[in-house]
């Protein structure tokens, strides 16, 4: 079976005054700057969504949230960072490259003007978005025609990517299946990734203030169709139909953490394709469980619960790939035993070697 990979990368930053920039601080404008000065692929489209905004025009793009008046038409957008996202690569290794070039040439020009990237998953010092100013009549009503616009305003706290993967061979029920098992195994798997361990100025009390916030309330997996003949209605959403063709048929794993060390994903994408390929896992859920999702994002592989289904799930992905692809998974075990994150690191820095905040997330970004 022939699989296909991409990346959705959201990269915070620390602005030119040293504090971390989000949609209280930072103009759009300040964003708008650093991306028009990179460059436009046109070989990238149709593949990549541009939107009804044109805002996601190039590979890099502000990520925020976007206001309408009563024409529909984007007025305004509250900034959070900027998202990096790859093109469609047939594998793994090649979609690691693209978005580690990219990610080069997101320093290069943020550096120009002041801004460093800074790792972290969830706002270290804000613990809530309100629309500034109030939505409209027209906004409100907007914001009800899904489950996930519902909570747009949680996104606006959090930076995390979207692992992408899709195969030719499945059939949409596979697809709907193959998400199923990943909604389920996902707070098993997602402290692999753990890398937001502050909240409100200082240390949080777990690993993931993003998992405790986020997942349950929003999809951990997003299964792309061709129409509507097999989506699902749930709350959050397991099904979306796709906006664009090259989105037929996307899984879209969406609840891990933000890695600044790239071969993490690479890991990731490999455990993904592995869960996927697997017969032998029985877990499916149409909505990710929110209280284990909790219990997860506190203690992470330190809790024998998690651990034990993280092992179980890890090795049948393994066992699932092709030999020539068993060790990507290797690392993964390993910390396993190990109970490491990067949020262990940070949280160590900020308590024991009194770092601050933002000079700990500078430093753990690449």
């Amino acid at each position: 079976m022939k699989f296909q990979f991409g990346i959705e990368h959201e990269t915070a930053f620390i602005n030119p005054n040293g504090d971390f920039a989000d949609f209280s601080n930072t103009p759009f404008e300040d964003f708008e700057n650093i991306i028009e000065t990179l460059p436009l692929y046109e070989s990238d489209y149709p593949q990549l969504r541009i939107g009804d905004s044109g805002i996601k025009l190039k590979r890099w793009y502000i990520e925020g949230y976007e206001r309408f008046n009563d024409q529909e038409e984007v007025t305004a957008c509250s900034p959070k960072g900027i998202e990096i996202r790859t093109t469609i690569h047939s594998s793994v290794e090649s979609t690691i490259q693209e978005l580690e070039e990219s990610y080069e040439l997101l320093k290069t020009a943020a550096d120009k003007v002041g801004y460093k990237p800074a790792l972290v998953s969830f706002n270290p010092f804000k613990n809530k978005f309100d629309p500034v100013p109030p939505l409209s009549d027209f906004e409100e009503k907007r914001r009800q025609s899904s489950p996930e616009m519902i909570t747009a305003d949680i996104p606006m706290l959090t930076q995390g990517p979207d692992l992408s993967l899709s195969c030719a061979d499945l059939s949409e029920p596979q697809i709907i299946t193959a998400a199923k098992k990943l909604t389920y195994y996902s707070p098993f798997i997602v402290p692999f990734s753990f890398s937001s361990p502050f909240y409100e100025g200082t240390a949080w009390q777990g690993l993931s203030a993003r998992t405790w916030q986020r997942t349950g309330a929003r999809p951990a997996v997003m299964a792309f169709l061709k129409d509507d003949t097999y989506s699902i209605e749930s709350t959050p959403s397991l099904t979306q139909i796709a906006r664009v063709p090259a989105e037929v048929g996307r899984i879209e794993f969406k609840a891990f953490d933000s890695c600044g060390e790239f071969t993490l994903y690479q890991s990731l994408l490999y455990l993904l394709k592995g869960i996927v390929l697997d017969t032998q896992l029985t877990g499916a859920t149409t909505t990710p469980d929110e209280a284990m999702h909790k219990r997860s994002a506190i203690d992470g592989f330190s809790d024998p619960l998690i651990k034990e289904h993280a092992l179980i799930a890890t090795q049948a992905a393994q066992l699932a790939l092709p030999e020539s692809e068993r060790h990507h998974l290797d690392c993964l075990l390993e910390k396993l035993e190990t109970n490491d994150s990067e949020a262990s690191l940070m949280k160590h820095a900020y308590q024991h070697q009194k770092m601050s905040i933002e000079q700990i997330i500078m430093q753990a970004a690449r």
